[in-house]
């Protein structure tokens, strides 16, 4: 098992009272479909539980709004959903007829999103998998999905070069709200701020741009990347947004200024990111295997997870703080003791 940072005597003597302290090593549960005990914190960085369901790779991971399910999607054409405790799947979902390569669970829990190669988005339900709606209106792969704060709005971003905004339920599925055409080449990502007033987006072009949610008007126009950029995400306060690229870089700026806070050069690409709910950390997914976790004030690491055997893909942080699940291309989803305190 991998290694890990050592803190030091003194920090442990700090924290013991808090939370279990840095092991130099991880423990493995990596049973299929099996899960080891939550209810007592483990060493940050210990693996707590492998799935193995997939048979592809696992392109985005999201946990529901209470923590006790996840859902992954993957190229094996399926979204699985499945209980994190147990590690038993709840369901399949096989609506897409090509590759699926994002997933969006809805705030309130009842639904969830998910976007694919046959470039449809399809909304369905989060308990019994029954399919709500499927809408139609990009041209081309879509590859990431965000659904406003309220829940009563989705975006899609995609290889046809546009966002595209349409509402829940309200009206036809094959209309959209607003479609919005800032960037130049395929888009890769897109994030809504925690107000639900804006969007950010990002793909081919190396540019990120901050967009209003209502207008389209593009707001701010951020150009420290000199690679596609592959993922992004907002500090739950929205006044950060944390980008990451093929570039190698992990950067976190200013979402009102553009001005960065800090940039670190990775060994190689990057393809996911996640804050922490508490906005102390930031999770970078990465092609050398391994899901870094820095310190969001100073860029400093915090610690490496070492215990993926392909390179990671994706990162999704639980909503209490308390886990990390990380997908990769193997088609494995680890669940693992996230840090909690700076």
């Amino acid at each position: 098992m991998p290694r890990l940072q050592r803190c030091s005597y003194l920090f442990l003597l700090l924290l013991c009272s808090f939370v279990v302290p840095l092991s130099s090593c991880s423990t493995s549960a990596s049973a299929p479909h099996a899960s080891s005990a939550f209810t007592t914190l483990k060493p940050v960085g210990t693996t707590l539980s492998t799935y193995r369901g997939h048979h592809n790779a696992v392109n985005a991971v999201v946990w529901s709004p209470d923590g006790k399910r996840i859902a992954s999607a993957s190229f094996d054409k399926t979204v699985q959903v499945w209980d994190v405790a147990t590690g038993h799947i709840d369901m399949t979902y096989r609506g897409h007829s090509n590759r699926v390569t994002a997933v969006a669970w809805s705030p309130d829990g009842r639904d969830i999103a998910s976007a694919s190669f046959d470039m449809t988005v399809q909304v369905w339900d989060a308990t019994t998998g029954r399919r709500i709606s499927t809408y139609r209106g990009h041209t081309d792969t879509v590859t990431a999905l965000a659904w406003s704060p309220d829940g009563s709005q989705l975006a899609s971003a995609s290889y046809d070069k546009t966002v595209q905004v349409w509402r829940i339920g309200a009206v036809a599925p094959t209309d959209t709200v607003l479609t919005y055409h800032g960037h130049s080449d395929w888009v890769m990502t897109v994030a809504w701020s925690p107000n639900g007033k804006y969007l950010v987006s990002a793909g081919i072009d190396a540019t990120v741009q901050i967009w209003d949610a209502i207008t389209g008007k593009t707001m701010l126009t951020y150009m420290g990347h000199t690679n596609i950029v592959t993922a992004l995400a907002w500090s739950p306060d929205g006044t950060m947004i944390a980008s990451v690229s093929i570039d190698a870089t992990v950067q976190v700026w200013n979402a009102i200024t553009g001005k960065f806070s800090w940039v670190y050069c990775c060994r190689d690409w990057v393809n996911g990111v996640a804050w922490s709910p508490n906005g102390r950390f930031v999770a970078s997914a990465n092609t050398n295997k391994t899901v870094q976790v820095w310190n969001s004030i100073t860029g400093h690491a915090v610690l490496t997870y070492r215990n993926h055997k392909s390179e990671v893909l994706t990162v999704a942080w639980s909503p209490d703080g308390t886990r990390i699940a990380s997908g990769d291309d193997d088609g494995l989803v680890r669940v693992w003791q996230a840090p909690m305190l700076l």
